[in-house]
């Protein structure tokens, strides 16, 4: 959990939907109606196909957490809204940046990428599309790493994450 001043914090929350459609746009209205910006959402259908996972990252104060997640619990088709912030979790992102890469340059990103245990995934004549997940520090690092070559273009998913053990 981070933290910066006023009381403001980054909050994970896993909210399980109803798999309808309309569902996401109403969970995320309850946050820009209230002024918070989601800095990363992440949808996908779980291991039950009518369900389906949504992963915020929103910064806020504990109490407008609850609030909201409170709304969000009166909303017919959410399932399950759970604030994982202080929970042992596993996080995943996934990166595609696409760079700059000559023939001098290529050997150096592989070699550069293997460090990362990333992946080169296409290779033109003036450029190489990498594919990297980590947590939100490997993918930071990972970008830093190849902005001295050129970076063209530059896409990443939001967090998703998981909390860790039986829970």
């Amino acid at each position: 959990m981070k933290c910066w001043g006023g009381g403001l914090v980054k909050h994970t929350l896993a909210v399980l939907v109803e798999n309808r459609p309309g569902v996401l746009s109403r969970v995320a209205g309850l946050f820009a109606r209230r002024g918070y910006n989601i800095e990363s959402l992440v949808v996908g259908e779980t291991e039950e196909r009518t369900i389906s996972r949504i992963t915020l990252v929103v910064e806020g104060d504990d109490r407008v957490i609850e609030q909201v997640s409170k709304q969000l619990n009166k909303q017919v088709e959410v399932i399950k809204v759970q604030d994982i912030t202080q929970e042992e979790i596993v996080e995943r992102q996934m990166l595609l940046i696409k760079v700059t890469a000559g023939p001098e340059e290529r050997q150096e990103i592989l070699q550069l990428m293997d460090v990362f245990r990333s992946r080169i995934i296409d290779i033109g004549r003036r450029s190489l599309i990498v594919e990297a997940t980590g947590d939100e520090g490997k993918i930071e690092a990972i970008i830093h790493s190849l902005r001295p070559f050129g970076i063209q273009e530059l896409v990443r998913t939001g967090k998703v994450a998981m909390v860790r053990g039986s829970k």
